[in-house]
């Protein structure tokens, strides 16, 4: 119960502010901490009370001998019973109380709360940063640094706390102790300060960037092991497992050298600090013993500034690594900043409201857009589709078909013109509404490693078992489902696919993108090169159902097999972002243009074309 409770006390996650978190690294910790400040605030002021404690007892070590010292043994505990007792308590029940409290506010609030809010935020954040995003960056190494992150920041922030506590403290009390017995006791000390602040002002400096820079190296090496995982297949296709293992070898030689620079900055400021706390231990006892021989200060001032000073001694190491480790962990939240911390190409407009699809229209209004190349790859062009038409996208590769439909999904705002549903401008809609309103099924199937079944929910989460069946059905699907086992042995609709369904065949993920896409039944329909993948007898299977997926709706479809489009209502031709043709599939062969041109290249194509003259 006391566990829960205080495990209560940070919820992971709770939704953030949507906007770009901050690009510098202080405000980037202040943006999260902030959120926590309740908790953190308390755990600071324990932090302190522990701090004041642990110290308290060291001076209750030199009290003690002086009290031995001053009184015969038969009187000790007479004399003095109540301050042991006290002493006692301390030691009992305060230091624990202290540092239970302290460890349930770090151990069972923050570290697993406060982690994995950093980490839901950040990813709420960069999951809805535009395709190009996702398409300029290893994914393994966007994950990398995500995860590492919200780890590095809570643990850094924790970690500055207590040493600031316990710098604080441990100094100050010795200091005020020490001048307490004698001025002079106290000068080693405040020496030993103003050396230990300059060796750290030195050093943490260099450890901060070269930490940054091995953490960059290591999110890189990340990247190329999931990239080469992910893409495992072709890798052995082209039997260059050793090609690969010299790719990566070549990021982690990088990384390993990084690595090295850091820990050899490391390595000395641990070397100088060992031999300054060596002049601390020395000079301190040493100083302490003439006082005493002088008659200055007493055998229990001996006592509690070696004691003391042996403390400090073994604390100012355990500061040292715990700086390094802050720094280290400012330098892996610096290299996350640079990929959380980017505005969003494509944003929903301030009020932007949800798309109202009536019949389905569509209107391509003089657009213009490219990949931040010189040129246009769509350049002025205007198209209308009517509400249940059937248009087919036909043109050479880089004619900017794909690139169309890019635009109508909003994957990229354009840079002129505009894109009207139904009247309304797409730019000024939400784009969760927009996509919503679209079926796509698209030459890469890419299916989710998860079952059968969550893989066509995708159309329609909150679909009936009755609904899912007559969508595999139609899909045709449910000739192959039943029969699936994977390597645990779920089977049908609870069978995992494999990462992108590389457990099915490209006929089975088609059938399996149909049936999802049947499920969600959008008003409009775009078909991206939906059969090029398969071999034509696949290809005669699906276009069944694919026919009963158009029934109904808008569609633009893509294609290279111009075959699979050729009974469209409409033919749109495309040369250099521009409609260089329009029209119907006999039409244009008869014109004998570019589509005339395409349409000998393929012979007829694969598939039966009905006679447009019959």
């Amino acid at each position: 119960m006391l566990f829960r409770w205080f495990e209560a006390l940070i919820d992971a996650f709770k939704d953030p502010v949507d906007g770009m978190p901050p690009t510098s690294v202080w405000r980037f910790y202040a943006f999260y901490l902030r959120q926590v400040w309740p908790v953190f605030a308390v755990a600071i002021a324990v932090g302190f009370m522990v701090a004041i404690v642990e110290v308290s007892l060291f001076g209750f070590i030199g009290r003690i001998v002086d009290m031995a010292r001053g009184a015969p043994a038969a009187d000790f505990f007479r004399q003095h019973g109540n301050e042991l007792l006290w002493m006692g308590f301390v030691a009992l029940i305060v230091r624990p109380l202290a540092i239970g409290v302290h460890d349930l506010l770090v151990n069972q609030a923050i570290v697993p709360s406060l982690t994995n809010r950093i980490r839901w935020q950040n990813h709420r954040y960069v999951i809805r940063q535009s395709l190009g995003f996702f398409q300029n960056d290893y994914a393994g190494r966007i994950a990398n640094r995500i995860m590492q992150t919200g780890g590095a920041l809570r643990e850094s922030a924790v970690q500055i706390v207590d040493a600031i506590w316990y710098v604080t403290i441990y100094t100050g009390s010795a200091i005020v102790l020490f001048a307490q017995a004698d001025l002079w006791l106290a000068v080693p000390l405040v020496a030993w300060v103003f050396a230990y602040v300059g060796l750290l002002a030195f050093f943490i400096p260099r450890i901060k960037q070269r930490s940054w820079l091995a953490s960059e190296a290591r999110s890189k090496l990340m990247g190329r092991i999931v990239d080469g995982y992910g893409n495992v297949l072709t890798l052995k296709l082209f039997a260059h497992t050793r090609r690969e293992e010299a790719y990566v070898a070549d990021a982690m030689a990088e990384q390993t050298d990084k690595l090295r620079r850091m820990t050899r900055v490391t390595t000395a400021l641990d070397a100088s600090i060992t031999t300054l706390n060596g002049f601390l231990i020395v000079g301190t006892s040493a100083l302490a013993l003439w006082l005493w021989s002088e008659g200055r200060v007493t055998v229990g001032a001996i006592a509690l500034s070696t004691g003391l000073v042996i403390r400090i001694n073994n604390m100012s190491g355990w500061i040292m690594w715990v700086v390094n480790g802050i720094f280290e962990n400012v330098g892996t939240v610096q290299d996350g900043i640079t990929t959380i911390s980017r505005p969003r190409a494509v944003q929903d407009r301030k009020g932007a409201m949800p798309l109202e699809v009536t019949s389905g229209a569509v209107h391509f209004h003089d657009i213009h857009f490219h990949y931040g190349k010189q040129g246009g790859v769509i350049a002025g062009l205007e198209l209308a589709v009517r509400a249940g038409e059937k248009i087919g996208l036909v043109g050479p590769s880089g004619a900017g078909k794909s690139t169309l439909v890019n635009v109508l999904l909003r994957l990229y705002d354009l840079e002129a013109g505009r894109i009207l549903i139904d009247g309304q401008d797409i730019a000024g809609v939400t784009q969760e509404s927009l996509r919503s309103q679209i079926g796509v099924v698209t030459q890469d199937t890419s299916l989710l490693h998860r079952s059968i079944r969550d893989n066509i929910l995708y159309g329609r989460p909150d679909a009936s078992e009755a609904q899912i069946a007559e969508a595999v059905r139609k899909a045709r699907a449910d000739e192959f489902i039943p029969a699936l086992v994977d390597g645990e042995g779920r089977t049908g609709y609870e069978a995992l696919v494999g990462e992108r369904g590389v457990k099915l065949s490209g006929g089975q993920r088609q059938r399996i993108a149909i049936a999802r896409v049947l499920l969600k039944d959008a008003p409009i329909l775009v078909l991206d090169e939906a059969t090029s993948a398969l071999d034509s007898e696949a290809e005669a299977a699906i276009q069944d159902s694919l026919d009963l997926l158009m029934q109904g709706k808008t569609v633009i479809a893509i294609a290279h097999r111009l075959s699979t489009i050729a009974r469209m209502d409409r033919l749109v031709v495309l040369d250099k972002g521009r409609i260089v043709e329009t029209g119907t599939h006999a039409g244009l062969v008869a014109r004998d243009g570019l589509y005339a041109r395409l349409w000998k290249r393929q012979t007829g194509g694969f598939v039966a074309v009905e006679d447009e003259s019959a």
